[in-house]
């Protein structure tokens, strides 16, 4: 072979090899992000308790793609408020589906969750609600459904407990006529004849309610030791005041939805030593060793937001998600059904003490069967105590 003919080979073979790697960088800076849907309640009912959950998954997205995101892909999580309302909901999810092509979405609330479930099980989407509706947990029913807070049923019976050794004989439930507010009722009702409690007229209280005087003068009548408020912080805030000006002597345990750093100053004093609440999620700023990266985060970030125990719901169901995105990746299945499979692989997954380990299985969809239950108490949030339920298997789904 000539010199020149020597040559002209070097040169088409560096070239070849440079168009190569190339190649293989530019496509290696245009992979596709993981497309996420989000539907979130901004400003509907329950956006006094929905703002900061969102802007805690909205803030995760921005940490998992800062921390690597998935095998160098980023997270794309779009974002929008559906306003608590079900069609809405539906619409939102559709476009995600048929737009979007997701195959994973970050939702809201019991009624449009539920009105999801079969839709989401036939498009084998996975669906990780704030909806802690215990219907959601048998796969056999809802396959692609999951939350990462111990379940409404689950934390009434805490509840229940919790009064019975308080020496409670009589009970009401007070909630809002909604999915959301009826979801946990039947499982209330049914520890309270199990453990001798009496349990009197149900109250009805909207999650917008400004006044409760006429529900709570009717549960007057009964007289209970001790109420659940099923509603939302603003509503739960209303009852508390309205039963101090009644002169009331019931106390009131709520779930997770009604209870946050907020009823300090929307209840005020009349709230100390006379409300509770069952909640999985540790308080926003308590030490746990999960709790640095999210105040790390917010000090760097948004250093004069007020952010609640709320913000550590969204952080934590983005942080569930994102350790399943990444086990699908891995396993060379980052679709649907593989973000399923590699959350039902998730066997007590640490998430830093902001939530009790979570452990997902093919046949069990209950992350944990821990609760913690707090008060108010000198014009301050009180851990009382914290307990874990036996998972029966007769409790799965209800």
């Amino acid at each position: 072979m000539s010199l020149k003919r020597a040559l002209i080979v070097v040169l088409a073979l560096s070239l070849a090899v440079g168009l190569a790697f190339g190649c293989a960088k530019k496509k290696a800076e245009v992979l596709e992000p993981i497309t996420v849907g989000g539907i979130f309640d901004i400003t509907g009912a329950t956006s006094a308790v929905g703002k900061d959950y969102a802007q805690a998954c909205k803030d995760a997205e921005r940490y998992i793609n800062e921390s690597g995101g998935v095998e160098g892909r980023k997270i794309k999580l779009i974002a929008n408020d559906y306003a608590y309302k079900i069609p809405e909901a539906l619409n939102l999810y559709k476009q995600y589906r048929d737009v979007n092509k997701v195959f994973a979405i970050q939702g809201w609330g019991t009624g449009d969750t539920n009105a999801l479930k079969e839709q989401i099980t036939k498009d084998k989407i996975v669906y990780i609600s704030a909806s802690y509706d215990s219907a959601l947990t048998n796969p056999k029913k809802t396959p692609y459904n999951f939350f990462v807070g111990t379940s409404y049923s689950d934390s009434i019976r805490v509840a229940l407990k919790f009064v019975k050794d308080q020496g409670c004989s009589k009970f009401v439930f007070i909630y809002p006529d909604h999915p959301y507010g009826k979801a946990p009722i039947p499982a209330g009702k049914a520890i309270a004849k199990d453990l001798g409690i009496r349990v009197g007229p149900d109250e009805i209280v909207g999650l917008r309610a400004i006044d409760a005087t006429t529900q709570l003068l009717h549960m007057k009548k009964f007289n209970p030791e001790w109420a659940w408020l099923g509603g939302t912080t603003p509503s739960c805030s209303v009852i508390i005041k309205d039963a101090a000006k009644l002169g009331l002597k019931t106390k009131f345990i709520s779930n997770l939805w009604g209870f946050d750093e907020n009823i300090l100053k929307m209840a005020g004093a009349v709230a100390n030593e006379r409300f509770y609440s069952t909640n999985p999620f540790t308080f926003y700023g308590l030490s746990v060793p999960g709790m640095k990266t999210v105040l790390d985060l917010n000090k760097k970030y948004s250093p004069k937001a007020v952010h609640t125990v709320r913000y550590i719901q969204g952080w934590s169901a983005m942080m569930v998600m994102w350790e399943g995105l990444k086990r699908a990746a891995k396993a060379g299945q980052l679709n649907g059904p593989g973000l399923k499979a590699a959350l039902e692989s998730l066997k007590d997954f640490s998430t830093g003490g902001l939530t009790p380990p979570i452990t997902f299985t093919p046949t069990d969809h209950r992350p944990s069967m821990g609760v913690s239950i707090y008060k108010v108490a000198g014009g301050k949030i009180v851990k009382v105590t914290s307990t874990s339920l036996p998972r029966k298997a007769a409790w799965l789904g209800w």
